[in-house]
């Protein structure tokens, strides 16, 4: 998915509200507070000499356009790798192995319905995908033992349906998740535009901002970390079925 300027823009003042409010400089900020490198292509290593995030620090230096030549650097990059290596993908859902005991799952919005893919007309197919994933999980991935995730979306209802009790009960809110999709994707449409009333909600409360401590709770819905024993998955879609 191609994301919209906005998402960008937004990012851009947030980080020079994050500047000012830390004392400390604009590249530091966008580096640890935005989703900037990783939409870069740079990986997740957040490496401040990075030749490409030195570049675009160089070029952003240059310009009385931010905005511009951050939307044109990403269009140039985006393609440059992966911000998370997947293990295989079933519909909206795939899965990452950060370790051989553990499975991390992911959600992308992959559905070409013109519904919303949380949808309890799209309950079915979601659950179908899962049920999927989970059967290739148990056949190829034996020795894992717990599933792991980290997103907004396990705030929603529509969300938390499509998992065990014992996973949604689990959750924790996961600090200092600037840096994240897991934090940042709430702010997107299913077509990479911005969702106006989320939008809307985070410049209200970024402008009444006035401590380095408030600045998570600008977010109208925080990153959510989850996890449970792979047992408890194979039970709820085995029962599914």
């Amino acid at each position: 998915m191609r994301y919209g300027k906005e998402f960008f823009d937004r990012q851009l003042r947030f980080a020079r509200v994050v500047a000012a409010l830390a004392a400390i400089p604009l590249e530091q900020a966008l580096l640890d507070y935005t989703n900037l490198y990783v939409r870069f292509g740079l990986g997740r290593a957040f490496d401040q000499d990075h030749p490409t995030w030195r570049r675009y620090i160089q070029g952003l230096s240059q310009t009385t356009h931010a905005s511009d030549w951050t939307y044109s650097f990403y269009l140039a990059h985006a393609q440059a790798g992966r911000e998370t290596p997947l293990v295989a993908t079933f519909g909206c859902f795939s899965y990452a192995t950060p370790d051989s005991q553990s499975i991390r799952l992911h959600f992308q919005n992959t559905d070409t319905a013109t519904v919303s893919p949380l949808s309890i007309d799209r309950l079915p197919m979601r659950l179908s995908e899962l049920r999927a994933l989970f059967d290739h999980v148990r056949r190829y991935e034996p020795e894992a033992e717990s599933v792991l995730g980290t997103s907004w979306l396990y705030n929603l209802r529509a969300y938390q349906r499509l998992f065990p009790e014992a996973y949604i009960a689990s959750a924790t809110v996961a600090d200092n998740r600037f840096r994240n999709m897991s934090l940042w994707g709430q702010f997107l449409d299913r077509n990479g535009g911005l969702k106006v009333g989320f939008t809307e909600d985070f410049l209200r409360r970024l402008s009444k901002t006035t401590t380095v401590r408030e600045l998570a709770s600008c977010f109208p819905l925080q990153a959510l970390a989850v996890s449970a024993p792979i047992t408890q998955f194979h039970t709820f879609y085995d029962s599914a079925m």
